[in-house]
C-alpha cells in the first residue's frame, strides 16, 4: 500500500514538472496581451488624471494580480470571486487598520496583512495580492492614506474591475483558454488521469 502511494506521488510530481517545462507560445502571447492591455488602461487613467509622482490607480498589488489572472488562469486564486473579493476585503481592512493605528507602522502593517488573510480565508476569497492591497493602505503615500475608505472604491474596485473585464476578453479569445475557469473540474480531471497511470 505505501509503495503504491509513493508511485502515485512520483507520477503526479513527474506530470506537474513536465507540464511546467512545456513552452506554449500561444499561451504566452495571450498572457502578454491581456496583461499589457489591462495594466495599460490603468496606466493611461493614471497619466491622464494625475501628474508627477501621484500614483493612485497603479498600486503594486495589481501587478501581482495580473500574473495570476493572465498567466495562471486556472488557479483558484485567479477566479473572479477571489480577485474582486480579496482586493475589496483587504482594502477595507487596510483602511480600517490605518484609521485605528495610523502612526505605528510596526503594528498597523502586520495587523492589516494578517487580518486581511484571515478575512479572505473566512470568506473564501483568498487572493495573495490582497495582502499587498492591505499593506499599501497603511504604508502608502499621504495621498493614498488621505483617500480613506474611497481607496476601496478608487483605485481598488475600479482597478480590479478593469483588470477583470480585460481578463474576460483576452482569456476567452481562443479555445485553449477559458476564464473564469471551473478549476475544481480541471483539478478532478487531472487527478483521474493520474490515478489511471
Amino acid at each position: 500500500m505505501p509503495t503504491e502511494k509513493i508511485k502515485r506521488s512520483y507520477r503526479k510530481t513527474r506530470y506537474i514538472l513536465y507540464k511546467e517545462t512545456l513552452i506554449d507560445s500561444k499561451e504566452h502571447f495571450w498572457s502578454f496581451l491581456g496583461s499589457f492591455v489591462g495594466i495599460g488602461i490603468l496606466a493611461y487613467l493614471e497619466s491622464s488624471q494625475f501628474t508627477g509622482s501621484d500614483v493612485v490607480y497603479l498600486i503594486g498589488s495589481f501587478g501581482a494580480s495580473s500574473v495570476l489572472i493572465y498567466g495562471i488562469i486556472q488557479s483558484p486564486f485567479s477566479q473572479p470571486r477571489n480577485l474582486i473579493g480579496g482586493h475589496l476585503i483587504s482594502a477595507f481592512i487596510g483602511v480600517s487598520v490605518n484609521k485605528l493605528v495610523p502612526d505605528i507602522v510596526y503594528i498597523s502593517a502586520p495587523l492589516a496583512v494578517s487580518l486581511s488573510i484571515i478575512f479572505m480565508q473566512i470568506t473564501k476569497t483568498l487572493h495573495p495580492p490582497g495582502g499587498a492591497t492591505a499593506l499599501i493602505a497603511v504604508t502608502g503615500s499621504a495621498q493614498i492614506k488621505a483617500l480613506g475608505y474611497m481607496y476601496v472604491i478608487s483605485p481598488v474596485l475600479i482597478g480590479v474591475l478593469i483588470l477583470f473585464l480585460t481578463a474576460l476578453i483576452f482569456n476567452n479569445m481562443t479555445s485553449s483558454r477559458s476564464y473564469p475557469s471551473n478549476y475544481h473540474k480541471h483539478y478532478h480531471k487531472i487527478r483521474k488521469r493520474l490515478a489511471r497511470k
